[in-house]
């Protein structure tokens, strides 16, 4: 029996608040052919070519991903990846799970190809995990584009991110009201995404969660949303000697920026930097998630950003 079944893609500990949709679909049952999504991805610094590479991939679809590509003209050895998904989102039943880990000094810059469409249900409710494990002296940034959740919609993700105390990632959240041009702002039933960060010795660096019930709860409703639509998170884990410049920067780029608010906190003990905003647009979330890679970048490798590439 293959190790890549069910309770392999599906998140321990379900939050009640999602297990309340669970129940016998009416369509393609969970964990069918084309239900589990599976992505495993170990990059290593290749020291013959001085680059990033691909040292071992296994993918399942309806989760997929291109070749390396090196893209950066200031960081030559950096690889690009690009996640695919051809069903075009997630819909009812799926149970997604991504494994990704940087050792050797490895260098990544991973984005999906488009924006997380997560598709209308009448039963049950999709799930994704994302697991990044990145050694010592490693940098990764994981900047996905946007989560749109249609109407009646119901959609877990559980983010497990383990940081080395020598080596920095950054990784990214925006969550959208849904298909605003379809006239289906805030009408999904539930978006849950929770997000755990340990160091190498498996101590807690953070854990955060973010729960939106439109159909339960005013989200415009101050301390929530408020009069924005569209919700961003940035989690900076990075070595400690970094974080006062960083946190500088992000708040002086954040109070140039008149179309979003935020705040940026340290970590208890200094154990990285928390980055959350809010918008009306998308491109205003994007353009300053952008902004925010660029000062990493900065303080940590000592390169430029030059914008992301879509393919």
């Amino acid at each position: 029996m293959s190790v890549y079944n069910l309770s392999y893609c599906t998140p321990d500990k379900i939050p009640s608040e999602v297990l309340n949709y669970d129940s016998t679909l009416e369509q393609m049952g969970v964990g069918k052919s084309g239900k589990l999504g599976i992505l495993q991805l170990k990059l290593e610094n290749d020291p013959i070519i001085h680059k990033t590479t691909i040292k071992y991939q296994h993918y399942k679809v309806p989760l997929c991903i291109k070749r390396a590509m090196y893209l950066e003209e200031t960081c030559p050895e950096m690889a690009y990846i690009y996640i695919i998904s051809p069903s075009g989102g997630i819909l009812q039943g799926d149970r997604f799970r991504m494994d990704i880990s940087l050792s050797n000094s490895a260098k990544s810059h991973v984005t999906t190809q488009s924006a997380t469409r997560i598709y209308k249900m009448n039963k049950n409710f999709g799930t994704q995990i994302i697991n990044l494990n990145v050694d010592k002296d490693c940098y990764l940034e994981y900047i996905p584009d946007q989560i749109i959740p249609f109407r009646d919609s119901r959609f877990y993700q559980v983010s497990n991110i383990k940081v080395h105390d020598e080596a920095t990632c950054i990784y990214s959240e925006i969550l959208t009201p849904g298909r605003v041009a379809s006239n289906e702002s805030f009408e999904y039933d539930i978006c849950y995404m929770k997000v755990k960060s340990v160091n190498q010795y498996d101590k807690l660096r953070l854990i955060d969660i973010a729960k939106i019930e439109p159909k339960r709860e005013n989200v415009k409703s101050f301390g929530i949303l408020n009069n924005y639509d569209v919700l961003g998170s940035v989690y900076i884990l990075t070595p400690k000697d970094k974080l006062n410049n960083i946190q500088s920067e992000i708040l002086e780029s954040l109070s140039k920026t008149k179309s979003v608010i935020g705040g940026c906190t340290k970590l208890p003990n200094e154990n990285g930097v928390l980055v959350r905003m809010l918008g009306s647009f998308v491109e205003d979330i994007r353009n300053l998630i952008y902004s925010i890679v660029g000062i990493l970048r900065r303080n940590v490798l000592n390169i430029s950003f030059s914008g992301m590439r879509k393919i």
